[in-house]
Formats: structure tokens, sequence, C-alpha cells
């Protein structure tokens, strides 16, 4: 027996997450528009968060279009039904894994050990490929931030490069 779809907007998880971030957009860029706004050349106080604020509605609006053009039944759960408990825990603990390396040992260890624990949480990924990963954003985080934008973050601490 086939069940039958009704016709109609259905309040889908895209929804959510657009209508927040729609949210969150226009209060930043209403928050923002209080400070002095400034030109391109010469921003003000509230030049960015106008500007993000705008980006952030503006792509809220796009999540909760896609969901409309979206022909799959919404399940009505926020969660799926086996979350990936290892690939939460990589994510969470790769800015903590940032944090302390950066403070006790610099920018090349705590960049590295961020992205590489983060990347082990896809399933799909390797040991070898989160590697790669890895060392690609360190690399260009190094000169970016250090070289490019003379970021004052030791690149390893104890040692003048």
């Amino acid at each position: 027996m086939q069940e039958k779809i009704e016709p109609g907007i259905k309040l889908k998880r895209d929804y959510y997450a657009g209508g927040l971030m729609l949210v969150l957009g226009v209060g930043a860029a209403v928050i923002g528009s209080g400070y002095k706004f400034g030109t391109l050349a010469r921003m003000g106080p509230g030049f960015m968060p106008v500007m993000l604020g705008c980006v952030l509605a503006f792509l809220g609006l796009l999540i909760a279009g896609t969901a409309l053009a979206s022909s799959e039944p919404d399940n009505g759960k926020f969660l799926p039904d086996n979350p990936q408990w290892f690939g939460w825990l990589c994510i969470l603990a790769g800015p903590a894994f940032f944090i302390v390396l950066g403070i006790y040992a610099g920018m090349i260890p705590a960049v590295f050990a961020c992205v590489f624990v983060c990347a082990l949480g896809d399933k799909t990924g390797t040991y070898k490929s989160s590697a790669v990963l890895a060392a690609g954003v360190t690399v260009f985080g190094v000169l970016l931030f250090h070289y490019l934008l003379s970021i004052p973050f030791p690149l390893i601490r104890g040692v003048n490069l």
C-alpha cells in the first residue's frame, strides 16, 4: 500500500534552519545599523555586521527555498535515526585541540591537529586523506595569516621562524 503525500507546505528541517538564519541575519543587520556605516573604502563599525547580517539572511532564504523545491518527504525528526557520534566528537574536539596547542605549541601544530581531528570525523575519510588535508590547510594558513597578514601568532613556540 502506497502512502499518500498531502499537498501543501510541510515544515521540514530546512525551513527551521533557514528561518533561524533569517532571524539572526536580520537581527545582526538591525543592530549593526545603529552604528556608523561608513563606505567601502572607510568602513565604520556598523559596516560588517550589516553586510554579514544581510548575507546570512539571504542564505537563510535560499535554504528555506530549497526546502520548497525538495520533493523528499520529511520524517518530522530533527535528529537522524543513527547519529554519527564519532563525527560529532571529532568536530567538537578539533577547536579544543586548536586552543590548547595554539597556546602551548604554536600555529603550525594547532592548525594541523585541528583540521586532522575534524577530518577524521568524516566516515569516508582515511588517516592519509586527513593528514594531506591538514597539511594543505596548515601551509595555506601559515602563508595567509603569518606571512601575508602578519598575525602575531608564533608558528612554533620557542622557535623563531
